[in-house]
């Protein structure tokens, strides 16, 4: 029987192809394959199986004459602008012996080349080998172009994420409109769950099939034998895909092991994504603190404070940054996994007892304090370490982890976490007694520009709790995606139009919030487009807070289409207050249920005969369907993200209702509040980049 472990360790058997090319070579890798990479044993993997270097994959990178060899790793399509940028590098290199690996496989490369038939052997990645050559300059040099699953980043024991496929997130309203554009009248499609992967824009087809090519190869390689589920619209797209994959159905007739994974949108469940409810250790660090340059998971850690430097506007960019990521320390790798799936006193008490216990070890003179753990306390222990090199070594892991925790700790804006918390909590409260507008309304006094006049020299009054644009944003989503707990009958004509002046004053009232700011956040420069204050005009922050409005209405729909898991609101019942019911611990209290009672919401989406002849036979006889509880092993997909709260909670539920049930979430990221607006409301989101 396959286990957890064995999964988790996938991973890192998906590098072993790559390895085994790199010895004497210069290896470059795009950002999506190095953030995989480095949560699989990071670039020393690389240079301990003989690698000479590592580089950026860019245009503006090079080799020596004494560097005859290189590997490529990417996450794209070899078509496009991955295509250019090989070349550049190759053009002005001496390069006699060339390798390409591709996370995409050479089926997608056939589709993006418009080829539907199927055909022998790998015709694109061999035509590819003769380009490499031609750049290279002589024919007779070696090149070699091939695939390779390296999608998966193992974040911990429970959790593997796809940082290349990060961006790739369920369908929303708005992108109906835009499939629907390009079809005849009569086949417009009159809802989300009618859309079909043969409808999808190209290049969401090509994630589609990397991410089923990467699940695949990580049964094929488990000798696992999969039962599929999808709640939401994507989920149903990429399951249909992976039950109808040609290699699966082969797989499927000799494997040994049975597993059930259930996808799931993530969007049948915002709130949960923005809400700041989680009591989470990891939630706040990856919140507060700035991301590793390409990553999108890993933040920097500061790590100033294990040198004698003076702390300068200089000494900033002296020092690489540390991570989270400690994959060389096992006593670092147990603590990571504290920090992610305990609560959040748990977790920093944890931390100040790893770092005792390094201190103590080395006979550091550490003063051991009880009571309230202050990131003060947790900067004086991590100090000690300062005067022993080979104590700075050894546990080096340890020492980034608890920095991380006490720069979140003593971090400025996490004042507002506890603001929006309460907030949150106000505005469920309300919900159960009030019609949609009249919750939303709530919103508008806390829709002013930021700062104010006050008696004090500098004229400004800032408060760090105080909601900025991106918390208003959040607040919205937060709203919206509870919009329907809140209506539980249709409005009529007149409501509507109320709710319509209503979304009317707020988008005013935020496009003046967002234009009043004297610096950008990364959230408004994406959603804006711009870099700076002064390219953003009035008409452009207006234009973008409606295009927002736009998608947030179609939010309060997702869960229509669900006939049993419509609700994530519990209205007060006098005695106790209103909470909110998250969606995946409904899932899988039907997914673990004693009684076993099949849930309509859970589509099982297995194809071929036999599941045909199971439809057929249960028109006039009992025929039972599979059951995702049924296998010893669940795989969980978060299409879109998942949280560290989420994680912790899908622990605590299993653990509640079965215990010694192997659980493993899989997920395209894992989020943080501020990614959920960026998913939602980036232009073109329906055009990833995959190299076109």
């Amino acid at each position: 029987m396959s286990t957890v472990e064995d999964f988790t360790h996938f991973p890192l058997q998906a590098w072993e192809k790559v390895k085994s090319k790199v010895k004497r070579a210069v290896v470059f890798m795009d950002d999506g394959c190095a953030e995989a990479l480095h949560w699989s044993g990071g670039a020393a993997a690389f240079l301990e199986a003989g690698a000479r270097n590592i580089k950026q994959f860019s245009s503006f990178e090079a080799c020596s004459v004494n560097e005859p060899k290189a590997v490529f790793v990417v996450s794209t399509l070899l078509k496009g602008r991955t295509v250019d940028i090989i070349k550049d590098i190759i053009s002005v290199s001496h390069f006699q012996y060339c390798v390409v690996f591709t996370s995409v496989p050479h089926s997608a490369h056939l589709l993006a080349n418009k080829v539907t038939a199927e055909m022998d052997g790998n015709p694109v990645f061999e035509q590819f080998e003769e380009k490499l050559c031609e750049w290279m300059g002589n024919m007779n040099y070696t090149a070699e172009v091939m695939y390779a699953p390296v999608l998966f980043a193992p974040i911990s024991q429970q959790l593997i994420v796809t940082p290349a496929l990060a961006h790739l997130f369920p369908l929303l309203s708005p992108d109906l409109v835009t499939i629907n554009a390009k079809r005849p009248e009569k086949k417009k499609f009159a809802s989300l769950n009618d859309v079909d992967m043969h409808s999808l824009p190209l290049e969401l087809q090509i994630q589609v099939k990397s991410l089923v090519s990467a699940l695949n190869f990580m049964f094929e390689i488990t000798a696992t034998r999969e039962e599929t589920f999808a709640v939401g619209p994507m989920s149903r797209v990429i399951t249909g895909e992976l039950a109808n994959h040609t290699q699966a159905k082969n797989r499927r007739k000799t494997a040994l092991n049975k597993a059930s994974i259930i996808f799931v949108d993530r969007t049948m469940d915002l709130t949960g994504a923005v809400g700041h409810h989680g009591d989470n250790l990891v939630e706040k660090v990856l919140t507060v603190l700035k991301l590793l340059p390409g990553h999108v998971t890993d933040v920097q850690v500061d790590i100033l404070e294990l040198t004698n430097l003076q702390r300068t506007p200089h000494s900033q960019n002296i020092l690489a940054p540390g991570c989270l990521a400690q994959n060389q320390s096992s006593t670092a790798r147990s603590l990571w996994e504290v920090m992610l799936t305990s609560k959040h006193k748990e977790a920093v008490m944890e931390v100040r007892r790893h770092l005792v216990e390094a201190a103590s070890k080395e006979k550091l003179p550490v003063k051991m304090s009880m009571g309230r753990v202050t990131p003060e306390q947790l900067c004086s222990y991590v100090k000690l370490f300062r005067s022993s090199r080979e104590a700075l070594e050894s546990h080096c892991g340890v020492l980034q982890l608890g920095l991380a925790t006490a720069q979140t700790l003593r971090h400025p804006s996490l004042a507002r976490w506890d603001a929006c918390l309460a907030f949150e909590r106000l505005l469920l409260q309300t919900l159960g007694d009030s019609d949609f507008p009249a919750v939303l309304r709530q919103l508008l006094p806390l829709m002013n520009p930021r700062g104010g006049e006050d008696s004090s020299s500098s004229g400004v009054r800032f408060r760090e709790d105080e909601c900025g644009p991106d918390e208003l944003i959040l607040l919205l989503i937060y709203l919206y995606s509870l919009a329907d707990e809140a209506q539980r009958t249709g409005r009529d004509a007149e409501e509507e139009e109320e709710l319509e002046k209503l979304e009317r004053e707020l988008i005013g009232a935020l496009t003046l919030v967002i234009t009043q700011e004297t610096e950008l956040s990364p959230l408004l420069q994406k959603l804006t487009g711009c870099l700076n204050t002064e390219e953003l005009t009035t008409e452009k922050a207006h234009s973008t807070v409606e295009e927002m409005f736009g998608t947030l209405r179609g939010l309060s729909r997702t869960r229509d289409h669900l006939k049993q898991l419509r609700s994530i609101y519990t209205a007060s019942d006098g005695v106790h207050q209103a909470t909110y019911c998250p969606f995946l611990r409904q899932i899988l209290q039907e997914v673990f249920h004693p009684d076993r009672p099949e849930c309509p919401d859970i589509e099982h989406m297995s194809g071929g005969l036999t599941d045909l002849l199971k439809t057929g036979f249960s028109m006039f006889m009992k025929v039972s369907r599979p059951h995702p509880g049924d296998n010893p092993l669940v795989f969980l997909f978060l299409v879109g993200g998942v949280t560290p709260s989420e994680i912790r909670l899908i622990k605590e539920t299993v653990a509640t209702h079965k215990p010694g049930t192997q659980v493993l979430v899989l997920s395209t990221r894992l989020l943080r509040p501020t990614d959920i607006p960026e998913l939602l409301f980036a232009t073109q989101r329906l055009v990833p980049d995959v190299g076109f």
